[in-house]
C-alpha cells in the first residue's frame, strides 16, 4: 500500500492518483482536497488553520512538538506503507516548506521512498540509479544533501554528468536538461535531492 499526505501549503492542482493508497489530509488541506474531490482516509491536525474539527478528524493540541505533516508521516510509517507521495507542501511559509522537505529524509531513514509534488516541480531524495522519463527539454537539477555527491555516469542529459562531483553548497547541478524522453544517471556516493521541473 502507498501513502499520500496532503498538506496545507499551496494547493496542488495536478492529478493525485489515490489508487492503492491511504490518504492522510492535514488540517486546512481538507479545503483544497474537497474542492478537488479527493477522498481522505484520515484527517488530522490541531485544526487551527481549518477553524473547525471535521467529523472524521483526529485532533492534536496546538502546542505540540511535531507539525501536522510529521504526524501524518509517522502514521503512515507505522502502517508500513511502501512509498509516500506528498502534495500541497509548497508556498506560503518557507520554514514549513523546508520542514516538509525534511519529511522525505525521515521517510528514507525508515526505509520508505518519498516524493514531493508541487504545481511546478516533482522532487525526491536519491542515491544509486536515477531514471527520468519526461519529454525532452525537461529541466533536471541535482542538489547534494550530504557533504558531496559523486555521479558515476549519465545519458540523455544535455550536460554530461560522467564523473561529476558536486559538493554541498555548490550550484553546478542546477538546470541540466533532458535531450530525450529517457534519461538516467548513477549516484555512486552521497545523497541528493533530484528536482524535475514541469513548469517554471
Amino acid at each position: 500500500m502507498r501513502g499520500i499526505i496532503l498538506l496545507n501549503g499551496e494547493p496542488y492542482h495536478g492529478i493525485v492518483d489515490r489508487s492503492d493508497a491511504y490518504v492522510v489530509c492535514c488540517d486546512g488541506a481538507l479545503v483544497w482536497a474537497r474542492e478537488r474531490g479527493i477522498a481522505c482516509d484520515l484527517v488530522l491536525g490541531d485544526f487551527d488553520s481549518l477553524g473547525y474539527i471535521p467529523e472524521e478528524g483526529e485532533r492534536y493540541p496546538v502546542e505540540k512538538d511535531m507539525t501536522d505533516g510529521e504526524l501524518a508521516l509517522t502514521k503512515l510509517m507505522e502502517m508500513g506503507v511502501s512509498s509516500i507521495d506528498i502534495y500541497g507542501g509548497g508556498g506560503k511559509r518557507e520554514d514549513h516548506f523546508f520542514g516538509n522537505v525534511g519529511l522525505m529524509i525521515k521517510a528514507e531513514q525508515g526505509g520508505i521512498k518519498a516524493a514531493f509534488h508541487t504545481d511546478y516541480t516533482d522532487f525526491f531524495l536519491a542515491d544509486g540509479e536515477v531514471e527520468i522519463r519526461e519529454k525532452a527539454g525537461t529541466y533536471v537539477s541535482v542538489v547534494p544533501v550530504t557533504r558531496s555527491v559523486h555521479i558515476h555516469d549519465s545519458e540523455g542529459m544535455k550536460y554530461s554528468m560522467n564523473g561529476l562531483v558536486i559538493n554541498l553548497g555548490e550550484s553546478r547541478g542546477i538546470s541540466n536538461e533532458t535531450v530525450s524522453p529517457f534519461a538516467r544517471f548513477y549516484i555512486e556516493s552521497g545523497k541528493a535531492l533530484v528536482f524535475i521541473v514541469r513548469k517554471s
